[in-house]
């Protein structure tokens, strides 16, 4: 498996594409920054400017059945969002 796993297509990443240039990725918890610029680079042909990292952490979640409570969490992830050069953009819907 590759540097990157997903694009993060929510309404706030969406809204920060359109509005700043920014475009956020699951990325592999040991990738590190260079590697995650080189990466989206040589995946989508753009030019990168900046790229944060962060550690999401997993959420408490817990439903209830027949058998009572079940309890579980999500697994944690690492998030990268990278800032694309002004004027060119990434495409996340066109492989869909």
């Amino acid at each position: 498996m590759g540097i990157l796993i997903r694009p993060v297509i929510t309404e706030k990443a969406t809204a920060d594409s359109e509005d700043r240039n920014r475009f956020a990725f699951v990325v592999d918890k040991k990738a590190n920054k260079v590697e995650i610029k080189k990466a989206v680079e040589e995946l989508y042909g753009v030019n990168i400017e900046k790229v944060r990292t962060m550690l999401v952490p997993g959420k408490k979640k817990s439903r209830f059945t027949k058998n009572g409570v079940v309890s579980g969490s999500t697994g944690m992830y690492k998030k990268a969002i990278v800032e694309v050069r002004s004027g060119e953009t990434i495409d996340l819907y066109s492989n869909i």
